[in-house]
């Protein structure tokens, strides 16, 4: 796995911008030596910022939305159309003002859809629809996303993968139903570290001092069992995106001094 990079920007609108203009170089160029490209979204403020950043950014059309197979890293299993849900607020924030094909936007399920409240059914739905993205050149039952976004709980949590729960402690698994979240609602739907071990590059999203802690932890070394963010990492690339806040207690020694 690839060793942390660090790039810290003043503010979280600036990081929002820049990850917005940095996301729309990956995805064309993926789309030019490959023909397509495949991203996992995030939620949370700072997800929902870079989709927000995105819908106004001067380069968002150079991608060809009808090329761009979109993911998820985890999910409220919650009703459809529920406002709290992931797939929701990104359609809000972006989704829904681009040409993007409906067969390639891979929402995980929702409370009341074909598995009912079976959260784990849910989640092996999930797991099989990947599995059938996944092209004899991947690695494993998932597709090698070109670029896996996740934002950093201040718990140092990422995606659905919470401190000392099952779900981070999982090594077979792609997809797995989480019961008892310390955050709301308690139920959710989750990809594993081995699935989002398989994108090429992995990007984790942090701004506010909220989010201080969490980074310095996760960067310290910690174990990922006790720092699930410290266990998210890129084939090809791991990068941490942070405002001044959220940096704010690593050591300069650890990011360059070009950052901005």
């Amino acid at each position: 796995m690839s060793t942390p990079q660090l790039v810290v920007h003043h503010d979280k609108e600036l990081m929002a911008q820049a990850a917005a203009a940095r996301l729309i170089t990956k995805i064309v160029d993926a789309q030019a030596s490959r023909g397509s490209a495949s991203v996992v979204l995030t939620g949370g403020r700072n997800g929902n910022g870079l989709l927000a950043a995105l819908a106004t950014a001067p380069a968002r059309d150079a991608v060809d939305w009808s090329r761009l197979d979109l993911w998820w890293g985890d999910e409220r299993f919650l009703p459809e159309g529920d406002p709290e849900r992931n797939v929701t607020q990104a359609r809000e924030a972006l989704l829904d003002a681009v040409p993007l094909d409906p067969k390639r936007v891979h929402a995980m399920p929702a409370s009341d859809g074909p598995h009912g409240h079976d959260v784990e059914a849910a989640a092996e739905s999930y797991a099989e629809e990947l599995a059938r993205a996944a092209g004899p050149e991947n690695h494993g039952a998932v597709p090698t996303f070109d670029v896996l976004m996740l934002g950093v709980g201040p718990d140092t949590h990422v995606a659905s993968l919470f401190p000392e729960l099952p779900a981070v402690r999982e090594t077979e698994r792609t997809v797995v139903g989480v019961h008892g979240a310390p955050k709301p609602p308690p139920t959710r739907v989750t990809l594993t570290l081995p699935a989002i071990r398989a994108a090429r590059e992995v990007w984790l999203l942090a701004a506010g001092e909220d989010k201080a802690q969490a980074a310095a932890i996760a960067l310290s070394g910690a174990g990922e069992i006790q720092a699930p963010a410290a266990g998210a990492r890129g084939r090809a690339r791991t990068l941490w995106l942070l405002d001044s806040a959220a940096a704010s207690q690593l050591p300069r020694s650890l990011y360059p001094p070009a950052s901005s």
